[in-house]
């Protein structure tokens, strides 16, 4: 069985970290005494959390080609990366293919798709490095339920994590033959502060109501609890999928509301 690496001299690089699983994640490294470099475009919130954790950040947009550029750059001075967490994502809309708006589709495509592929392919040759030394490196990718089956009104939400699920793999059977490991961890429904908020365009009340008498929904750092585990297993396994979803939705299109209780 190959040992896990020293977590003390390990770094890991998550993206969207300024709220929601991305913050959960960090804490949750950090408290596992990892290196951290926390990635979003909100530098008040990455300051907080720095304060709060101890962890390094950078200000930066997945969706920006000089912005990735920076970050690579970055990460090459820390002497490359052991992880990289591409949780950088989000949901707008909630309309049928006919009526939703294209610009809401395109936004979705730029930061779930194409930010992914860019940080993905500027750490690559970070992540040899530190694979180099350490004996493994890992690329997680925070994708959805939501690209594994399509839903009503989500179109262009399910467009884009269906293709970020097939960007992940593809890249691990491109990967193969290298100590690189390739992790999709696949949520289901989790109440996090903003992204219901965020994909009703802060209507509250639409938010919440997605929410409703849902029996402990999952919150941001059950997520985090199955990224860090993925990466802290010995080196020769590798978690090629994970779906995490609360107790009350066996599927997609079925979840409990009210109590959960045993059938008499």
């Amino acid at each position: 069985m190959a040992p896990r690496p020293n977590t003390t001299e390990r770094l890991a690089v998550v993206t969207g970290a300024s709220s929601g699983i991305g913050a959960a994640t960090v804490r949750l490294f950090r408290a596992h005494g990892w290196q951290v470099l926390a990635v979003a475009r909100r530098q008040e919130k990455l300051e907080a959390l720095a304060a709060e954790t101890g962890a390094s950040f950078l200000v930066a947009d997945v969706t920006d080609a000089d912005a990735v550029a920076a970050l690579a750059a970055r990460v090459g001075d820390l002497g490359g990366a052991d992880v990289l967490v591409n949780n950088a994502g989000g949901a707008l809309g909630s309309a049928s293919v006919e009526e939703s708006d294209v610009d809401d589709w395109r936004a979705m495509f730029e930061v779930n798709v194409i930010g992914t592929k860019r940080v993905t392919a500027a750490l690559l040759p970070q992540l040899r490095r530190r694979a180099a030394a350490a004996g493994v490196a890992d690329v997680v990718t925070v994708t959805s339920t939501a690209g594994h089956v399509a839903y009503e009104n989500g179109g262009g939400y399910n467009a884009a994590k269906f293709a970020e699920h097939a960007l992940v793999a593809a890249l691990r059977l491109e990967l193969n033959g290298e100590p690189l490991r390739v992790v999709e961890i696949a949520p289901g429904l989790v109440k996090t502060d903003e992204f219901a908020l965020t994909r009703f365009r802060g209507d509250r009340e639409k938010a919440e109501a997605v929410y409703a008498d849902v029996p402990e929904p999952l919150v941001a750092e059950d997520v985090a609890a199955a990224i860090v585990h993925a990466v802290e297993l010995p080196s020769h396994v590798n978690l090629d999928l994970v779906t995490v979803r609360p107790v009350a939705q066996s599927a997609q299109h079925k979840l409990a509301r009210g109590p959960l209780t045993p059938r008499s």
